[in-house]
């Protein structure tokens, strides 16, 4: 994969499910079928759980004023930090502070699960 890598996110803002509502990740997961799909599916407080299935690169971007938080269901996201990758599998969590400029990417189909508030731009600022 390389930056030049050209996506088309199918974005969807509009929260999926209410309070006391079960969400059904794996069923979601399955449903998805284009390879850039993020899904809000819950607030929580003044934050938004959104469910995005992924593979390739996305572009460089920062969130001026919010932070962002990556949790991996299943696959591999790349983060790109200036010089710096982190990779995460599974079961693992990162956090980019606000501010900061990043880049994600998934070299085959990955699903993850973000945290951010509700006024994060999910394409970056």
């Amino acid at each position: 994969m390389n930056g030049n890598n050209k996506y088309s996110i199918d974005l969807d803002l509009e929260i999926k499910y209410q309070p006391l509502e079960i969400i059904d990740i794996p069923q979601l997961i399955e449903e998805c079928t284009s390879k850039w799909q993020n899904l809000s599916l819950c607030n929580v407080n003044d934050s938004v759980i959104r469910l995005a299935v992924l593979e390739g690169v996305f572009h460089w971007h920062r969130h001026e004023k919010e932070d962002e938080f990556f949790f991996v269901i299943e696959g591999i996201l790349l983060i790109d930090l200036g010089d710096k990758v982190f990779e995460l599998k599974s079961n693992q969590g990162f956090t980019v502070p606000r501010g900061v400029m990043h880049r994600t990417r998934a070299p085959s189909r990955t699903s993850i699960l973000m945290i951010e508030q509700s006024t994060t731009k999910p394409t970056g600022d």
